[in-house]
């Protein structure tokens, strides 16, 4: 059945949505887009096939189950079937147990003595008892809310002690005009110093946060637990713990409180551990309810529907509080034993990160299990990091079993949701959407959906809804979608396989855009519910397969690859050949006689561009599959971005389009001659949305770039962004982003880092919102300028002794000023640890699906401080990746000898401000492994910390080897000849400007301590090399460490 147009609206053969106009109405519907994925006629179509009978996984921030459309589906079921917090950022201890005295009450962990209702059953007469400060519990901006309305009413009754110490003092003076004796002045001096305390008091004001009180028992059934939350209250009646309604686990009974009206912040109660540990979920941002919302919101008002009203859902919060709702490993390895739990049909995961190598770690092999064994469907956001190329995330844009989705936003969501003056005449991919392929060559965003809606957020927030835009939004757009699929399956009794519903939603979507290259930016295009409906009951007797390519280039030993990216200009030089193994993939539980062994398949091979890839004409394929060969030869491509596929179609049954897809990506570089090395782009005409892409081969010796853009020709205000990538082996692909508005025709300039031989992408885009109501045309013209001073270290290191250290530089392309300047401004003592312990963990969030319990194992660090500074702890060995690692979760506390805690940090470390004193640090890894883990007993840590200015170290350059003895020949600025390379001298630092903590009586027993790594104290400074030429004042940066010698211990190896 077709969909019902709103207005005078269309759609033309690519299903772009054309421009409208809105009534009530479709406003109302535009708010939350069901239109553009065939959702709305679907359900119209099929009003029992509205997600009915799925059930959702919500990876996020965690679900509010008191927002607007979160309480019941569409027949009357209970909506939210469970609320977790896998982060165990809300866990209370309460271990210690406690009994009633004779009176009824109990000690409760922060001291306060409360008061048990007489009415709760408890057997055992055990009460556990658990503190929390409430802060801990709450977001950034709820907590920012919370402090400035309790800082107004502090302030008022502070100012009322202020005006009745002041009015003591004034009938004091009153009454005694001389004050001579010596009682009555100290009388009057305590008047005085009352009030000096209480402003001073004002001034230094800092709301730490109110204290809870947890209590749980077991009433002989079930766990119960109680809150007393009188601080937070401002009638001391209220918030009483014998007040409290008990909870128990949501799963159970499916309730929830509110710690107050307040705060009006929502919570559940989930207690593990036989009591020992009480988890109270709070959401760690919007974003997880907004998410729930779009994909499964019901409403009396159909209009404001999320995609699929009938489904269910379980909240996973994987968003850690106490990191600013950052993911964990921990997290996500808990939600998804969680989702295998609950026999979830699907999974929706909108959050992501960079990553090293696409398609690889721990939490991808998870994700694998969770896929092909389990039959769950997993859908995540591609990522938010476009308009370049090669910009997707991870998970969703980089991991083969899971479906990334791009955003898309339509003319009726433009005019609706973002209320701009004029709509799009079509709809487009959102300008920061990120973009394929991935660095191995895979297609990186598998299909698009609505990115943006107007739907249900937390109750704390103060408000209903409220309008989001990112992948975020497209992931459960479309997982609502898959929803409304599975419910027609499990309906019509077809088998569910993420695989047939995956292949359906690929060769049902409709092209956005009519370039071959369109699809690295929306994937097979927007999908569509009621045709992939139709594809899924024509092909319910077909095999239920995937087909899983491993790509290699013949007669190279490179790491296998999903597809075949030629980025490089040494690539787009000469043909290459490439072997294709092509494996087809069952479920684990497929029968070997009845699936397997018939398996057959005749499969026609089709290339979209036979003069550049070539490819055998037929391959019979069984179950162990085949490999064939195929030739790509880029060498008569113009310059800039080709994509081609080859892709094999079943010769007995075309209509199943597209067995599976070879995508093959050419970015051929244009090679910059002239020197010195310039390249300008003349009166590039720009619409609203539109991208231009530039790809360069940057000149060896290239370091930095200079690039100026001018915009002329238009009349109200334009927005560009501006990202240069370049794509180095085993390395995040190395970016460079800025958005620049233009408010009139003018000129900026900006200046970035690159990699010398590197192919970089330059794209400009202006925002595909700005100038929508203009009717000219922008007219940019960008000139791009090469710079480097190559210098052979990129290390540079100071043993310690008296000589210099020799750096040579070298300008390749031009003349360059070299003016160099050496600072020691970090300190970076390294440790080992003073105690290790490997142990299970003891509750069933911590056990695999597999059966395997999760290990832990903690390593204790000691370090001190002997005055105040910011520090921030590194383990080079796992930092900076949470993806893309084996190893399963890293987290960290630095606390110091009361137990207080001070900072806490993951895989992404930050510093942070510690007054002087002792620490512990407590380092807590995850493995199910305990090989893994017992390797990693004697962990290195290294503490960094700034030094003050005061103790920060410049260091001399000099000319001559023997200038840092001799006091001579020092080196300030010279410039560079092409072709002449120039030696130039490093002094080490002068002993009588060492920091004093160098020379400290506790630094030198740290040094010769088992806690420390044996060796040396490294001190990490950035040397920097100023460059001034023409517009730059771009900086060259290396390391430098600089060892600092034991003296008493001339023998010791120093560990650099």
């Amino acid at each position: 059945m077709p969909c019902s147009s709103f207005g005078d609206s269309g759609s033309d053969e690519n299903g772009r949505l054309r421009s409208f106009k809105l009534t009530e109405s479709t406003f109302l519907a535009s708010l939350m887009p069901k239109k553009e994925i065939a959702a709305d006629c679907f359900i119209e179509a099929h009003p029992e096939y509205d997600g009915r009978g799925v059930l959702i996984a919500i990876f996020d921030s965690g679900v509010d189950p008191a927002a607007a459309g979160l309480q019941v589906t569409s027949d009357g079921k209970p909506k939210i079937l469970d609320v977790l917090d896998c982060t165990g950022s809300g866990d209370v201890d309460t271990s210690k147990v406690v009994k009633t005295d004779a009176d009824g009450c109990i000690r409760g962990a922060s001291g306060t003595t409360l008061v048990v209702n007489s009415s709760w059953k408890n057997p055992s007469g055990e009460w556990h008892v658990g503190y929390k400060l409430v802060y801990e519990l709450f977001t950034d901006t709820l907590t920012s809310r919370l402090k400035k309305e309790r800082k107004k009413k502090w302030d008022e009754k502070n100012q009322e002690e202020i005006a009745k110490a002041v009015k003591h003092l004034d009938e004091f003076d009153q009454k005694h005009t001389k004050v001579e004796d010596t009682n009555l002045k100290r009388a009057r001096k305590d008047l005085q110093n009352r009030i000096d305390i209480l402003r001073k008091q004002a001034e230094s004001f800092d709301d730490k946060g109110p204290v809870i009180d947890a209590v749980v028992w077991h009433d002989g059934e079930a766990w119960r637990a109680a809150l007393d939350t009188q601080s937070i209250e401002d009638d001391l009646d209220s918030g009483k713990l014998a007040n409290f309604i008990p909870l128990t686990n949501f799963r159970a009974e499916r309730k929830f409180g509110v710690f107050s009206k307040l705060d009006a912040c929502s919570f559940v109660a989930n207690v593990y551990d036989e009591g020992k540990i009480l988890s109270i979920v709070t959401d760690c941002s919007p974003h997880g309810t907004h998410v729930a919302g779009i994909a499964t919101a019901f409403h009396p008002k159909p209009l404001l529907n999320g995609i699929a009203p009938g489904a269910q859902l379980i909240s996973c919060k994987i968003g850690d509080t106490r990191l600013g709702s950052m993911e964990t490993g921990t997290g996500l390895t808990r939600a998804l034993i969680a989702a295998v739990e609950h026999k979830c049909d699907l999974i929706n995961m909108s959050y992501g990160e960079p990553t090293l190598l696409p398609d690889y770690g721990r939490f991808v092999d998870l994700v694998d299990e969770v896929v092909n064994k389990y039959r769950m469907i997993f859908v995540s956001s591609a990522g938010n990091s476009g308009p370049a190329l090669s910009t997707v995330g991870a998970p969703g844009g980089t991991t083969s079993s899971i479906i990334g989705v791009g955003a898309y936003v339509s003319p009726s969501m433009a005019s609706a949701a973002h209320c701009v003056v004029e709509p799009p005449s079509e709809g487009l991919e959102y300008t920061w959407s990120s973009r394929g392929p991935t660095a191995d060559g895979d297609l990186g965003v598998c299909i698009s959906a609505p990115g943006g809606a107007v739907a249900p957020v937390p109750t704390w927030t103060l408000q209903r809804r409220m309008l989001m835009n990112g992948t975020s939004m497209a992931s459960p757009s479309a997982c609502g979608g898959i929803a409304l699929l599975l419910s027609a399956m499990k309906a019509e009794g077809i088998p569910v396989s993420p695989y047939s519903v995956r292949k359906a939603l690929e060769n049902t979507a409709v092209p956005v855009g009519s370039l071959p290259e369109d699809k690295l930016t929306t994937g097979q295009g927007l999908m569509q519910v009621d045709k992939a409906h139709e594809y899924i009951q024509k092909s319910r007797d077909v095999p239920i397969v995937w087909y899983q390519m491993k790509i290699n280039q013949s007669g190279k030993s490179t790491p296998i690859s999903r597809g075949i990216y030629l980025r490089e200009a040494s690539a787009c030089q000469q043909s290459t050949e490439w072997t294709v193994q092509i494996e087809p993939k069952f479920h684990e539980d497929a029968s070997n006689l009845e699936e397997l062994v018939p398996f057959e398949e005749c499969i026609e091979l089709h290339s979209s561009e036979k003069a550049v890839v070539r490819a055998p004409e037929y391959l019979l394929l069984t179950y162990n599959g085949r490999s064939f060969n195929i030739v790509v030869d880029p060498t008569n491509l113009s310059e800039g971005l080709h994509y081609f596929e080859l892709y094999g179609v079943d010769c007995k049954a075309p209509w199943r389009g597209p067995l599976f897809r070879i995508p093959v990506t050419i970015t051929k570089p244009m090679a910059v001659v002239n020197r010195p090395p310039v390249v300008s782009f003349s009166r590039m005409p720009f619409q609203p949305g539109q991208i231009e892409r530039k790809y360069i081969e940057v000149p060896l010796g290239a370091s930095w770039v200079e690039a100026t853009i001018q915009t002329s020709g238009f009349d109200t205000p334009r927005r560009f962004f501006v990202d240069a990538v370049q794509i180095c082996p085993l390395q995040r692909p190395k970016k460079w982003e800025s958005v620049i508005t233009f408010s009139s025709p003018a000129a900026k300039s900006f200046a970035f880092a690159v990699v010398g031989g590197q192919t970089m992408e330059l794209a400009i885009a202006q925002f595909w919102s700005s100038g929508i109501g203009s009717q000219k045309i922008t007219v940019v013209e960008i000139e791009v300028v090469f710079h480097g001073i190559n210098i052979n270290k990129e290390e540079v290191v100071l043993d310690g002794s008296e000589a210099p250290t020799r750096i040579d530089a070298e300008a390749i392309l031009a003349s360059e000023k070299l003016s160099p300047a050496a600072l020691l401004n970090k300190i970076r003592n390294p440790y080992r640890p003073i105690e290790s312990k490997l142990s299970a963990l003891a509750t069933d969030r911590d056990k695999l699906p597999s059966g395997k319990q999760i290990l832990t194992l903690t390593l204790i660090y000691k370090f001190k401080l002997e005055d105040a500074a910011e520090v921030k702890p590194q383990i080079p060995l796992l930092n900076n990746r949470i993806y893309d690692t084996k190893f399963e979760s890293q987290f960290y506390m630095i606390s110091d000898t009361n137990n207080r805690v001070y900072a806490v940090g993951d895989a992404y470390p930050n510093a942070s401000k510690l007054p002087g004193g002792e620490y512990n640090l407590q380092l807590c890894l995850r493995h199910d492994s305990m090989q893994y883990l017992e390797k990693l007993k004697q962990l290195v840590l290294f503490i960094e910390r700034n030094l003050e200015e005061k103790d920060v170290i410049r260091l001399s350059f000099f000319s001559q080897p023997d200038g840092p003895v001799m006091g001579n020949g020092s080196f300030k600025s010279s410039v560079l000849v092409p072709g002449k390379k120039e030696a130039i001298y490093l002094g080490p630092p002068s002993k009588d400007k060492l920091p004093k903590v160098l020379h400290s009586p506790f630094f030198s027993h740290l040094h010769r301590s088992s806690e420390r790594v044996n060796g040396a104290c490294n001190i990490c400074a950035v040397l920097s090399t100023g460059v001034c030429i023409a517009r730059s004042n771009l900086i060259w940066k290396a390391i430098i460490y600089w060892s600092r010698r034991e003296e008493k211990s001339p023998k010791e190896p120093c560990i650099i």
